[in-house]
């Protein structure tokens, strides 16, 4: 999902510092290098990680804070290959096409005097996520997961109703397969709903969530697993990539993603003691259009507005020719992947005009909403200028992360109903369902923005799952992007690149995507 897929959670007051502030020791109020000289690692956040509970996770933010205090049966293995390594787990295998047995790491603790992690937290970490009224947001993750059977103290077997591909890809790995204490949260009323969690198991421990700025962790003494080398860990909260590089080349954070018009500079002349990496991303980029909304009615309206949009602008402007343009929703390298789009990445804006004459619009202007980052507001201005020459006047609104991310979402309010044109980022993982997830009909009103609805569509992303011929789940996962692209809603634009900039005196762990594993993270 960038998730960019990030929402503020409801019923958090975000406006006072949580749990854990008053036991602060006066050190840490001394500028942030100077708390643990030499055992501390900055890692910059792009967005805030504000959901602590896996049930309401978005994506990737959590994920990088989860990561640092959780623990998993398995966990994605760093480097340029995706995969995955033991985590809790001591053996783990697919039993049956239905059925994957595990065996349990002994000896493997909860912070605060929780006792040892067992397969009965295993069970209600992933079970709950199916319970309807705790509306999880990634119960999409676990797909036609049933339930896991307890076979022992640390032993289970964990049952599908049908085949699931990407239970070893997703739902194992990442948001749905992070395991938290059933005890401690049955005492916290089942929700985990403070920044400071009763108890934590990963190698990091929260000490506090400073609103807007960082979260600040610290060795967890109780970690079960080798020490890790930084006794401080602060998650820095910075949005704009610019203002991230200027806060890396400060010395406030040592690593962090930069901009992608930073990186012929940076290649060509890195600053001393820093080191760049650029990988290619499996995020994705579009503009998505609202189908419900009055003025996206007829087709050929939609289909104007897709043929006035010029990819490889945008992709000079805002990408400054660092990313190459998006076919889909997913990537190269991933099943499903199409070679080359219905539409291709220039603009037509003859045909653009054309379709919007036979609908009868002399000039049509339409809304968009974007982030308020460089990258979001580059690439609206850029559609701004040349959709004018189709007869298209844009006009552009720009948010802050918790706005944003809350505009198509019905819970919070009517918002949703009029969204016109928006920019969006999701982040991904090495899986095509988990990017078709997002836009089947049940997430009108959450994370399907464009109110697309598909019948096959729906049938194919249910069927593509479970389907364990792998040239019959990529024609699907292929046609599911036509469908998309046909329906007028979708004009996609890049997967974009990941390029970070850190210190030279630590060394990084990342995915192949290049989004950081905070957990492994190790000094040089």
């Amino acid at each position: 999902m960038t998730s960019s897929r990030q929402r503020p959670l409801a019923g958090i007051n975000r406006r006072q510092l949580l749990a854990g502030t008053a036991g602060l020791s006066a050190l840490t109020m001394l500028p942030v290098k100077a708390w643990a000289e030499g055992a501390q690692l900055n890692v910059r956040a792009y967005l805030e990680p504000d959901n602590f509970d896996p049930l309401n996770a978005s994506g990737f933010l959590e994920e990088l804070l989860y990561g640092c205090i959780y623990r998993k049966l398995i966990q994605y293995t760093p480097g340029d290959e995706w995969g995955y390594q033991n985590d809790l787990a001591d053996t783990i295998e697919q039993t049956s096409p239905t059925t994957i047995a595990f065996t349990m790491k002994t000896g493997q603790m909860w912070s605060d005097g929780y006792g040892e992690i067992t397969a009965e937290d295993i069970k209600y970490s992933m079970e709950r996520h199916m319970v309807e009224e705790n509306n999880s947001r990634i119960k999409p993750d676990l797909g036609p997961f049933s339930h896991v059977e307890v076979t022992g103290t640390h032993s289970g077997i964990i049952h599908l109703d049908k085949p699931f591909a990407p239970i070893w890809t997703i739902a194992l790995p990442y948001l749905a397969g992070t395991v938290v204490c059933k005890r401690a949260t049955e005492e916290a009323g089942g929700k985990l709903d403070s920044a400071v969690p009763p108890t934590v198991a990963g190698p990091y421990r929260v000490v506090e969530q400073r609103l807007g700025e960082r979260w600040v962790l610290e060795r967890n003494p109780d970690f079960s697993g080798p020490t890790p080398d930084f006794e401080r860990v602060d998650l820095v909260v910075i949005v704009d990539e610019s203002a991230a590089e200027i806060a890396k080349e400060a010395g406030d954070v040592d690593f962090t993603a930069v901009g992608p018009g930073s990186v012929q500079r940076l290649q060509d002349n890195p600053p001393e003691g820093m080191t760049l990496s650029l990988h290619s991303s499996l995020a994705y980029y579009w503009i998505g259009l609202n189908v419900n909304h009055p003025k996206f009615e007829d087709i050929r309206v939609r289909q104007a507005v897709q043929h006035a949009i010029d990819v490889p602008a945008i992709l000079q402007a805002a990408f400054f020719d660092v990313a190459d343009p998006a076919t889909g929703i997913v990537a190269p390298g991933l099943i499903g992947h199409r070679p080359e789009g219905l539409i291709p990445p220039q603009a037509d804006f003859a045909k653009a005009r054309a379709l919007l004459d036979e609908a009868g619009i002399d000039r049509l202007e339409v809304n968009i909403d974007v982030l308020n980052n460089v990258t979001a507001t580059t690439t609206a201005q850029v559609m701004q200028a040349m959709m004018a020459q189709a007869g298209i006047d844009l006009n552009i609104s720009v948010h802050e992360s918790g706005s944003f991310w809350s505009l198509g979402v019905e819970s919070d309010g009517d918002r949703w109903k009029d969204l016109e044109l928006t920019l969006k980022r999701f982040s991904m993982t090495p899986d095509p369902y988990y990017a078709t997830a997002w836009f089947v009909s049940d997430q009108i009103g959450d994370w399907n923005w464009e109110q697309f609805s598909n019948p096959e569509f729906d049938k194919l992303h249910e069927e593509a799952l479970s389907e364990t011929d792998t040239d019959k789940r990529d024609a699907m996962y292929r046609r599911m992007q036509d469908l998309m692209e046909e329906s007028g809603a979708y004009r996609f634009i890049t997967h974009g690149a990941t390029p970070n900039l850190y210190d030279t005196d630590i060394v990084p762990a990342t995915r192949p995507d290049g989004l950081p594993l905070v957990q492994f993270f190790r000094k040089a």
